[in-house]
């Protein structure tokens, strides 16, 4: 079994990586600092990374986690045209990239006759939404989560199943800024479990998600934000 992971060089990636790879599956992975190299803001890397990532795996993907993302401020009062492009910039990475990868793989699946994976790594902002310097976070997220509801129910008839998951604050070096920045002990009160999340623990659900949850679960949507936000 060949696992393509993006985003794997650190944080939440970096946890997926390690928990997958411990299983005996053949984990390939994309990041700035290891794997196999490609920015998600130019629009000719999600092809490539999918290209060469097959021809790592020997021809096969069976499994597509998508986790690769920024999480850049975008305060209301910049210059328009920056306001713009930092929005544009925030989609491109971390919902474009995200379902052109998404849009090979289900062609890659329909084209081999097998089913496939996809689990993607969206937020909980993604329900609740983020501070106002985030819009652009917030909506790719909530994309992220309607794209895996319709590639699930468009395709479960082909056996390719889709998850996401929706972290709250994670700890990882994106939300240790974040937490320094908006007042730490606050928004640790919002969280009834009285702290952020680990990422092993959003690891594990990833790795249920790419190997072992049921084919009746497709189109799920599982929550590890510590009760900070409850649908």
């Amino acid at each position: 079994m060949a696992i393509l992971l993006t985003g794997s060089s650190r944080g939440i990636g970096a946890a997926i990586l390690d928990t997958l790879t411990a299983t005996g599956v053949q984990v390939i992975g994309h990041g700035t600092r290891s794997g196999i190299a490609a920015d998600f803001a130019d629009p000719a890397a999600p092809r490539a990374l999918w290209d060469a990532a097959l021809a790592q795996s020997g021809g096969t993907i069976d499994v597509l986690v998508n986790n690769a993302g920024v999480f850049e401020a975008n305060p209301l009062d910049r210059d328009d045209d920056a306001w713009v492009a930092d929005w544009e910039r925030t989609l491109r990475i971390n919902l474009t990239a995200a379902a052109e990868l998404c849009r090979l793989a289900v062609r890659h699946w329909q084209q081999a006759g097998t089913g496939g994976r996809i689990v993607n790594i969206a937020s909980r902002a993604a329900y609740r939404g983020d501070s106002p310097a985030h819009w652009h976070y917030a909506a790719a997220k909530a994309g992220m989560v309607a794209m895996t509801k319709t590639i699930a129910r468009g395709y479960a008839k082909e056996g390719i199943l889709a998850f996401a998951i929706c972290p709250g604050f994670t700890m990882t070096g994106m939300a240790d800024d974040y937490l320094a920045s908006r007042g730490g002990d606050k928004l640790l009160a919002d969280i009834p479990l009285g702290r952020v999340a680990d990422p092993q623990e959003v690891a594990a659900v990833a790795r249920f998600c790419a190997l072992e949850a049921p084919a009746s679960m497709t189109g799920a949507v599982l929550d590890v934000n510590g009760a900070s936000y409850v649908r």
